[in-house]
């Protein structure tokens, strides 16, 4: 089910942000974007298992196309109303804090080259690369260095949400690389630019964001506070995760990180005036804010796309496109601005989808609207034979995203979440885990020299550093490092089956064995061979009771991702078992050094003995490297 609000028809640019059409590009002609649209929505939400969407599309300072698809609330029935229903915006609030950011900047108030901690007044960022300080500019381009700690950043209820700059205080990560060196997704580092719009101002941030962003804009409709206003609750839609053939609802939407996008709502419609207001410079917004924020401030590779003030330049059909997504557990959102069309896309999904793939949808929607009215214009094609390259080899290998976490659970995603390259003899290269599209194979590169290597059939670019780092014009705020041998999870994932499997044997086959022997009658075993066998079933049942216990955590996705966001007890209590079974790996070691100097049992079981003590290390091992081991 869906409900037009708009279609086809117009709002004048006056109407959403005074003034704000006058500067801005005449309107492209759309013809059919509006059941263009509809079929594209309404197939994802029967696909994948989702509730709900909103759509706006603004083209020339006009609102053209605002649409309600599905429902808002699944046992209400609740249709979902562009105008009305409030969404969770996830990370889209970033460019609004951004926006905070830049006004500040223009005023003089903010030197974006400035120190952060020139701004800091009730705690510093620890000096971890002295000569090299986190900057506001850093902080606007995913490119301060902070590690990616997301564990229990969420709350369930909005009046348990900390205090902001406390909150900083108390829980800032590890700072893993040099300033402005690369960029990774910087969750902290965006709330700390918040921090520093609160403490210059001397406004609370949602205040602040309330008055001089959302307040010129008319953005009556959109909030930082947590809680909400009564009004804005009223209309909230609710988020869902597929859940057999229902949906259950998901927590995890609030935070203190609330520049960032915890807990900050806000309807389709109103972000259809901040796009509108961004692509005509509105005087709103503050005196040259919008061209400040667009601007790319920083890239990887002068041959790659990179980043503006937190907002992602994502080129598609040579249209220059400045992007910005948000994902929190139950909603997914994405938002594009084609600058020189004076085009703004917004799509916003109140269901993870099955698998999670609402967070690939919206991307998939706006790339049909682009490649539709927009096709391969510019597109630099890749022709002719490719060329020789005798250095492809120097490339192959497995990559890991720079923003895995190094200090906390989530580094697991590491384990299962590499990139792999693959070169051939006449100097292409294939890749496997680039694409953010779920449903993409392998994707074919051919080389253009210097590092530098084109995708077959596609419009992406590939650049290699030449220092082990790779990165991509698909995504400017992630890069990927190259993994020695010994670092792969090539390596670690047999490791990590191998060892499960020895101690799950050792769970059953010990107490069988010594079943065995007693029925039979034979003398018992000396007493500290009989421990060092109860020990092997222990170690058995810890890394047994673990194993089942994190793939049942981690089947669904989407509930995992709720589960880390909020924190969990139950994921705390596995750590711990991990825990224990190293306490139990020592006593494995000891054991098995004894039973050969001691010629306890026959040599097939000292060799069994032994075996279950290199499972035991050989699992643990995998576990330390990812975080799996309590604390």
């Amino acid at each position: 089910m869906w409900t037009t609000i708009i279609s086809g028809a117009v709002i004048a640019a006056s109407a959403l942000s005074g003034s704000a059409a006058h500067s801005a590009p005449a309107a492209p002609d759309l013809p059919g974007i509006g059941p263009l649209i509809d079929r594209t929505i309404s197939a994802q939400l029967a696909a994948d298992k989702i509730p709900g969407a909103a759509v706006v599309v603004v083209a020339g300072g006009k609102t053209v196309v605002a649409k309600g698809y599905g429902v808002s609330d699944v046992a209400e029935r609740t249709p979902v109303d562009p105008v009305r229903t409030e969404f969770f915006t996830g990370s889209i609030a970033k460019v609004f804090t951004a926006t905070a950011v830049a006004q500040l900047v223009t005023e003089g108030k903010i030197d974006p080259k400035a120190p952060v901690n020139t701004y800091l007044k009730d705690f510093k960022i620890r000096d971890t690369y002295p000569g090299r300080p986190v900057t506001i500019e850093n902080l606007m381009t995913h490119t301060a260095g902070f590690d990616d700690e997301p564990l229990g950043v969420a709350v369930r209820d909005p009046k348990d949400v900390p205090k902001l700059g406390q909150y900083l205080a108390d829980h800032e990560p590890l700072r893993v690389r040099a300033p402005g060196t690369l960029a990774a997704y910087d969750n902290y580092g965006v709330a700390l630019a918040g921090y520093v719009v609160e403490s210059v101002s001397g406004e609370p941030f949602a205040q602040y964001m309330q008055e001089h962003v959302f307040g010129p804009l008319q953005m009556a409709d959109s909030t930082f506070a947590q809680p909400h206003p009564a009004g804005v609750d009223a209309n909230l839609a609710k988020g869902y995760r597929p859940d057999g053939g229902g949906q259950t609802a998901e927590a995890g939407q609030y935070g203190a990180w609330a520049p960032t996008g915890a807990g900050t709502v806000a309807t389709a419609t109103d972000v259809a005036k901040f796009m509108t207001a961004q692509l005509s410079d509105d005087p709103s917004l503050g005196a040259g804010v919008a061209e400040l924020m667009q601007k790319q401030q920083f890239t990887m590779d002068p041959r790659l796309p990179g980043m503006a003030y937190l907002f992602e330049e994502r080129p598609r059909d040579g249209q220059q496109i400045l992007f910005k997504d948000g994902d929190v557990p139950g909603f997914h959102a994405n938002l594009a601005l084609l600058p020189k069309q004076g085009i703004g896309i917004y799509v916003v999904y109140n269901g993870d989808g099955t698998d999670g793939t609402a967070a690939w949808d919206g991307k998939a929607l706006i790339n049909t609207i682009v490649d539709q009215y927009f096709p391969d214009a510019g597109a630099v094609p890749v022709v002719g034979a490719p060329v020789p390259g005798p250095k492809a080899g120097a490339y192959a290998g497995t990559y890991r995203s720079d923003r895995v976490s190094r200090g906390d659970v989530t580094r697991v995603a590491g384990l299962v979440g590499a990139v792999t390259v693959e070169a051939h003899g006449d100097g292409t290269l294939t890749t496997d885990g680039l694409s953010q599209n779920p449903h993409a194979a392998a994707q074919h590169w051919y080389p253009l020299g210097n590092g530098e290597f084109a995708e077959q059939g596609g419009p992406d670019r590939l650049i290699f550093d030449g220092r082990g780092h790779l990165a991509t014009s698909i995504d400017p705020t992630v890069a990927y490092y190259r993994l020695g041998w010994y670092a792969s999870p090539r390596l670690h994932l047999p490791m990590l089956y191998t060892g499960a499997g020895i101690l799950a044997a050792a769970l059953l086959g010990f107490p069988v064995l010594a079943l065995v022997r007693r029925l039979r009658g034979r003398a018992a075993h000396p007493r500290w061979a009989r421990n060092a066998r109860v020990l092997a079933g222990v170690a058995g049942a810890l890394a047994t009771t673990f194993t089942i216990g994190f793939l049942a955590m981690t089947g669904d996705g989407n509930a995992f991702d709720e589960t880390v966001l909020l924190g969990s007890s139950w994921l705390t209590a596995l750590l711990v078992l991990n825990a224990l079974l190293a306490v139990s790996t020592i006593g494995l070691i000891a054991g098995t050094a004894a039973a050969w100097r001691l010629s306890w049992w026959r040599p097939a079981g000292r060799i069994a003995y032994t075996l279950t003590t290199l499972g035991a290390v050989s699992f643990l091992t995998v576990a330390y490297t990812y975080n799996l081991v309590w604390p």
